[in-house]
């Protein structure tokens, strides 16, 4: 199946080993930009890349190579063209709010490589019908700051609440959500059970991000990255019985995360 599994990894070495154990794509990650303030208290990744590390990892992989910027603002005009002098084979653009922001996001990429935006924030929800149409590579959405702008007390809400569901038939390019490790990992929910629903709501990539590192110290990559796939597999053969179970079971893990929490 053509999932794409896409590793946040600034190091060149690590993204060599990466790609070469069985990744899609490198992503470079840019975006910092009054991140601490809008994160403060939650637990989430911020990293710190540079136009260096993105020369640097171009140097070391011929794999497609993902660059997320900045939030819309002054500086998207001049981080995509660095980004794409830098070698970048795609731009991500996150926190959207507006649609003239996705608009001017694209005419400042002017198909110069593939562009793809974050679904993020309450507006951008709103604005899925519109985003939806835009000549876009992919549209991943951002559980992490959706939750923080709705006051949910758990990130997975908008995935058993109907909201990742109300998105998804407006998106005719590539679409995804959430993040993977480990099959036999994941923490607070399984990972099994999030690819099972990633599977049910059809998406087509994820992110490998800090869990999936950490989970895999000391393993060998091409063997965790294979039982990723396999994992995804499965769920792709799955009856319309075992989705429902699945489902089920994923929507009980989510609400007693959140009964806990209250």
């Amino acid at each position: 199946m053509n999932f794409e599994l896409l590793v946040f990894t600034a190091d060149p070495h690590r993204a060599k080993l990466v790609i070469d154990a069985g990744a899609d794509a490198v992503i470079i990650d840019w975006e910092n930009r009054c991140k601490h303030r809008r994160q403060a208290g939650a637990d989430t990744e911020i990293n710190a890349d540079t136009p260096d590390d993105l020369r640097r990892v171009r140097q070391a992989i011929s794999a497609p190579i993902i660059c997320r910027i900045n939030g819309p603002g002054p500086t998207v005009h001049t981080e995509v063209e660095t980004a794409i002098a830098g070698g970048a084979d795609e731009i991500l653009l996150p926190m959207v709010c507006r649609h003239e922001e996705a608009l001017q996001f694209l005419d400042a990429v002017n198909g110069r490589c593939r562009a793809g935006i974050l679904i993020e924030t309450p507006q951008a929800v709103a604005l899925a019908p519109q985003l939806g149409t835009l000549p876009l590579h992919r549209i991943y959405v951002g559980l992490n700051d959706l939750a923080i702008a709705r006051r949910s007390p758990n990130i997975f809400k908008a995935l058993t609440d109907g909201t990742v569901d109300s998105i998804r038939p407006h998106v005719q390019s590539r679409f995804g959500v959430a993040g993977l490790t480990r099959p036999d990992a994941g923490n607070p929910i399984p990972c099994s059970l999030l690819i099972g629903e990633l599977l049910r709501i059809q998406t087509s990539f994820s992110f490998l991000r800090r869990s999936f590192w950490r989970d895999t110290v000391g393993r060998d990559l091409p063997t965790a990255l294979s039982h990723i796939r396999q994992a995804l597999h499965h769920a792709s053969r799955r009856t319309p019985e075992q989705i429902h179970q699945d489902r089920d079971q994923f929507q009980q893990s989510v609400n007693s995360l959140l009964s806990s929490a209250a």
